[in-house]
């Protein structure tokens, strides 16, 4: 199993069975998005797209505004 840094929360979780638990958990959420067969979208894509969305949102309301 491969060793990862928990959240704070996870860290102070007073039950090392629930600690273990949360990890497998995680871990096979994570295998899951990694197994997907579909290609994952490049970060500049999708930032680039969050931006367009941004700047719509922020024209939509400095026109209300206006």
């Amino acid at each position: 199993m491969m060793s990862i840094l928990l959240l704070p929360t996870v860290a102070k979780m007073e039950n090392e069975e629930h600690t273990q638990g949360y990890e497998r958990w995680f871990l096979e959420r994570v295998q899951e998005a990694m197994d997907e067969p579909w290609p994952g979208i490049p970060h500049d894509d999708v930032m680039a797209e969050m931006d367009a969305v941004i700047a719509a949102a922020e024209a939509r309301i400095n026109a209300k505004q206006a």
